[in-house]
Order: structure tokens, then sequence, then C-alpha cells
């Protein structure tokens, strides 16, 4: 996949050009529906579909104290959007002197960057640019003068409600994996780098990946069956997470960290990126009175994970 940081750069991809754009906090299955108009409608007319989308979360910059926990960072979106056969994504700065821009001034950016500039798909109920004044009917009546079709996508739903990223955070927060499963058209996941930790879980019997998550939306603290896919890696090796503050040989921390335990892999992890999906919930995260009622537990979870795997 090739990546763009700057709207000039659009110049490089044959066109003509199909743009989606839209922030794609989890890349769901109302995202995916705008992602995947552009790419059939490229497919159809020989052309280039390329994802517009913005860094950092334009809720950050705009309104920092009601900023939300992303479900997936830029970096585990370029992993998705990947996944959905994505060969160009542009990521646009997102800053006070962009968001300040009109959104009549965006578009002819844009237009004036691609080459031949067929159309831009976003969501139903997309706004953009300063003051959020641009809409679907501004991009109609961009796209009448610049020669492009505006396309917006009707809402998606999932058993009657209208699947968002709100929505999709509040069932994972809530511990709803299946549920948040159906908004996102896969199972939860979360991508993290693998750092070095005080290597307990090896002396316990289980070796575990300390993940450096790059979610910020975390499923209740507990112990999950999870499947992990690593780079270079075909299908998902199964094994058994934890997140929480350990609280039995860490006390009273308050940081939750994922923990990951392969079942039977014996490889080097350090620096990886590993993407998790989440299959289903064990059991809560609770303290132990010592360290071998732990490694009796954690015997236990793992009994559990394959059988349920």
């Amino acid at each position: 996949m090739q990546i763009f940081r700057s709207i000039d750069e659009l110049g490089c991809v044959p066109g003509p050009v199909f743009l989606s754009i839209g922030v794609f906090d989890g890349v769901h299955v109302g995202h995916q529906a705008v992602i995947r108009r552009a790419l059939d409608d490229a497919a159809e007319a020989g052309g280039s579909a390329v994802v517009v989308t913005f860094d950092p979360h334009p809720v950050r910059v705009l309104r920092p104290e009601s900023a939300p926990r992303l479900l997936t960072s830029t970096r585990h979106q370029k992993v998705l959007l990947r996944r959905l056969g994505v060969r160009y994504l542009l990521i646009v700065p997102f800053d006070k002197t962009f968001a300040a821009t009109p959104p009549e001034t965006f578009v002819r950016q844009l237009h004036a960057a691609a080459s031949g500039l067929r159309e831009i798909c976003v969501g139903h109920a997309w706004s953009f640019g300063k003051g959020r004044a641009g809409n679907l009917e501004l991009l109609r009546e961009l796209g009448d003068r610049l020669g492009f079709d505006e396309v917006g996508i009707p809402a998606v739903e999932v058993e009657g409600q209208i699947v968002s990223s709100t929505l999709t955070r509040a069932a994972v927060e809530a511990g709803e994996l299946e549920k948040a499963a159906r908004f996102l058209g896969r199972p939860f996941s979360l991508l993290g780098t693998v750092t070095e930790g005080r290597k307990l879980g090896r002396d316990l019997g289980f070796p575990t990946a300390n993940l450096r998550a790059h979610n910020e939306q975390f499923p209740p603290n507990g112990v999950y069956a999870v499947r992990a896919l690593l780079p270079g890696e075909r299908e998902a090796r199964p094994g058994v997470l934890n997140i929480g503050t350990r609280p039995t040989v860490h006390g009273d921390a308050v940081d939750r960290v994922p923990e990951l335990h392969l079942f039977g892999y014996e490889g080097d992890l350090y620096g990886i990126d590993v993407e998790v999906f989440f299959q289903s919930f064990i059991r809560p995260e609770r303290r132990f009175p010592d360290v071998e009622a732990l490694k009796a537990q954690i015997a236990e979870d793992v009994a559990e994970a394959r059988r349920r795997l």
C-alpha cells in the first residue's frame, strides 16, 4: 500500500481517481461500505481508489477534552485498510491551521491534485471543513462545477442500530465482544508492539509478551481466549491474553497492560507488531494470595482457552 502525507502527492496516483474520505476509527462495516464503493467504482472504470483520512483524530485538535479513546490508531488502520485491498492511502495531517480551511478550498485542493478526479465517496452524515460547513449538498454543488460525482453512502444498520464508532466503542468497553464483532464485521482486535517485561510469565511456565497497545479502547480487565497474527504469517495463532494491572505481582499499579501467551510458541517477539483478535471472555482479573495460586489459575485459563479455540 502506498501512503501519502500531503494532498499534492495525489498527482502520483493513476487516474481516474476515486476518493473515499472519513476518519474511519475502527474501520467498521459503515466505513467499509464507503471504502468498498470507491474500490468497486474505481475497478469498473479502470481507475484508482484512494482512502483519505486524518491524523490525529480531528476531535483531538478541536475538542481535546472530549476526545474519544481510539478503536484503531493510524498504525492499526493501515493494517486493516491493506486487508480490504486498499492500494493508496492519503493521511492528511490535522492541525488547527487545517481545521480552519474552508470546505470548498479543501475539495478544490483535492481536485487540483488528483489526476482526473471522478468521484468523492463519503458517509451519509459526513461534514468537513471550517465550522463543519461542508456536507453532501456542497459536495454535489462542487461536483457539478468541477466534474466529479458525489456519493453519499446510506447508514449501515445492524440489528436496528446505525453502526458508528461511538456505538462500537461502547460495545467494546462493556465487554460485548459479539456485538462489537457484528459492528466491525470481524472480531475486535488490538494492535500492539511487543516490549520487554519482567519475564515473570516465563518463570511461571507460561511465557508472555507484553504489548504496548496502539489502540486506546480496551475491553474490561480480565482473561480472554484470543488468536494473534504475527508479521508475515497468514494464519493467526491461538493463545490467551490478560488485560489489567496484574495486582498479584504489581500491587496497586494503575496502568493496564495486555499480556499475551501464545500456545507452543518459542520465538523472539520483541519489537514486532502483533494483532490480537478477541474470541471470548474467560474470567475477570483478580488478586491471588501468592504466585503459586496465580500459576495454578493460569494453567486453568490456558486449558479453558484451548478448549474454546
